[in-house]
């Protein structure tokens, strides 16, 4: 299945979520490695999740846990890259053995020229930026206008929740690097309602 853009599936915790997305053309799936979350998977859980999936890229995400220890998960895991949530030094993101992404979120009434520089100075240690989480209410068309001028410069990632109706049109308009789903839980093993996530996929499809 070949989508208008990249998808990062993020906080993925079982099979049917995993081989589900990874079928539907999914870039990346995320796994949620690092203990100061409540739902973090262990290494072994991760491994044995990726064993089932090809073709996607796999990325950890990390809080608080150093970055020795993040590089050692990345090698156990066969991670392709790490999803900070917090940001790091220079001096921390320089010793990680993969590419970084940010998470970043949206400050409601923050100044364009702020959010310009915060872009332009974390870029050059990042391979993108996820905003994952849409504000309530959702940008207005100014906020919409700067949004897709910085989806145009920096490699910008947007929850799908940030597309005021059709997230086809929506990401025809701004044009972000990709766009983020967030995983569920299984009803029961093996049992997992797919219709909105499919209803997703389905807008995303090449025509």
């Amino acid at each position: 299945m070949s989508l208008l853009v990249p998808v990062m599936v993020r906080g993925i915790n079982n099979l049917s979520d995993a081989r589900y997305c990874a079928g539907m053309g999914a870039d990346s799936l995320t796994f949620r490695l690092d203990p100061s979350f409540a739902d973090y998977l262990t290494p072994q859980a991760v491994q044995e999740l990726s064993g089932w999936v090809a073709g996607v890229q796999l990325i950890g995400e990390f809080d608080t846990l150093p970055v020795a220890e993040i590089n050692a998960l990345v090698q156990q895991c066969g991670l392709h890259a790490v999803l900070l949530h917090r940001r790091r030094t220079a001096e921390e993101l320089a010793q990680l053995t993969v590419p970084a992404l940010k998470l970043t979120p949206w400050v409601q009434d923050m100044m364009p020229e702020d959010v310009e520089l915060r872009f332009r100075e974390q870029a050059p240690h990042y391979l993108g930026f996820v905003l994952a989480t849409p504000p309530s209410p959702l940008p207005n068309a100014t906020e919409l206008l700067r949004l897709t001028e910085q989806a145009r410069t920096y490699p910008v990632w947007l929850g799908a929740g940030f597309a005021p109706d059709t997230l086809r049109n929506f990401v025809e308009k701004v044009r972000p690097a990709g766009i983020v789903l967030q995983g569920g839980d299984e009803i029961k093993p093996g049992l997992r309602d797919f219709d909105e996530m499919e209803a997703v996929f389905e807008q995303l499809e090449e025509e």
